[in-house]
């Protein structure tokens, strides 16, 4: 007999949005199972651990755990022989879990369709240099087999879940699929205890994003410079060394880092940048939830999480000078910490979980029925 309920997502190697959420699914189902191509428990969220974990032989190549991304041609046909014995499968994908086979329903919860195959050239951003040469190349050969894989992909599940407006326009753009907003649970709670970052005074402007060129964090160390004030960048990604080289005196990158010390990025800030092209605003919420403001990027998932003028304050587009106009605006607007944590309070956990099991539910119920009428069949 299958199991009741399992879960896939595409890498468990970083701690990002996508991870959070994976994990907040693995809570909704205690005991599931997650299937994923790669498990790097030294650099995603220690909460896994308590987890039943199933990879695929990926995870046995000795640099796979650590350089995903040269993985590309090989996680396609990873996923196709994939195949999960469950009433219910869900997908937490951005790209290739969702490419999964099942003998039950298959519930896709997407994060965007992949970017590297519909966002290219924002994906790799414009920096030249030698790995976006060759990964430009690499994508132009591969794109038309995977474009037509992650449709196939995409339409073979029952059911799809998007993480935003923004989401599922993108959806029903690339798929012509008609996706319910489900938004993602914050999983970072304020009232646990926090852990001071050596060296780092309070009152510094916070950018909490993976360093990857859409993630325009390039935009937000020259808004800080010309507004002036020190920045502190919490992440990690290939963009680093780069951005490190560009950065002034006023900037610090402080790598990963995990959840007591993030509270205390959070709880010290004056305010959240965030400039990325994200597809939901989680780190804005996040800020939220500690009485801190955002100066946010008006796209995307932004225009689902930041009220602009009550909390946060938007500009138009990801370059040095509208960052700084808006971090201009944010210092002089009257910030409400009441209405930010209300403001965060609408994407709780419970909340979350509660639609997601109603989901499962039903999608499980139709799973039976059918296994019912083969059987008697």
């Amino acid at each position: 007999m299958p199991t009741e309920v399992a879960i896939a997502h595409d890498y468990l190697n970083q701690r990002g949005g996508a991870e959070r959420v994976a994990l907040a699914m693995a809570r909704a189902f205690p005991g599931a199972p997650l299937y994923t191509a790669l498990y790097e428990p030294e650099t995603t969220f220690p909460q896994f651990a308590s987890v039943p974990v199933r990879v695929t032989w990926l995870n046995k190549l000795p640099f796979a755990r650590r350089r995903h991304r040269l993985l590309l041609p090989l996680l396609a046909p990873t996923f196709s022989a994939l195949r999960v014995e469950a009433d219910v499968v869900l997908c937490s994908s951005s790209g290739w879990s969702h490419g999964l086979r099942t003998s039950g329903r298959k519930i896709v919860y997407c994060y965007t369709p992949a970017r590297w195959l519909y966002q290219t050239r924002r994906y790799l951003g414009d920096q030249a240099s030698v790995s976006r040469v060759v990964a430009t190349a690499g994508l132009a050969a591969l794109g038309p087999a995977l474009r037509a894989w992650d449709r196939a992909a995409a339409t073979s599940a029952h059911r799809y879940l998007a993480v935003s407006t923004e989401t599922a326009r993108a959806v029903a753009a690339a798929y012509g699929l008609e996706a319910e907003v489900l938004m993602p649970p914050i999983d970072l709670d304020p009232t646990l205890p926090a852990r001071e970052v050596p060296g780092v005074e309070p009152g510094f402007w916070l950018c909490v994003s993976r360093l990857l060129p859409y993630k325009n964090v390039d935009a937000v160390l020259d808004g800080v410079r010309r507004h002036g004030g020190r920045l502190v960048v919490v992440g990690s990604g290939p963009e680093r060394s780069r951005l490190e080289l560009h950065a002034g005196p006023g900037a610090r990158f402080l790598g990963t880092v995990d959840d007591e010390q993030l509270r205390w990025c959070y709880a010290n800030c004056k305010g959240l940048i965030a400039a990325a092209y994200e597809d939901f605003g989680l780190t804005p919420l996040e800020a939220a939830a500690f009485g801190k403001p955002t100066a946010a990027l008006r796209a995307g998932g932004y225009l689902d999480t930041v009220v602009d003028g009550r909390t946060g304050c938007m500009f138009d587009a990801a370059t040095g000078a509208k960052i700084a106009e808006a971090l201009d605006r944010l210092e002089a607007m009257a910030v409400d910490p009441d209405v930010l944590v209300g403001q965060a309070e609408r994407f709780s956990l419970g909340s979350f979980h509660a639609r997601l099991r109603e989901i499962v539910a039903e999608e499980g119920g139709a799973a039976r029925a059918a296994r019912g009428v083969t059987a008697r069949l």
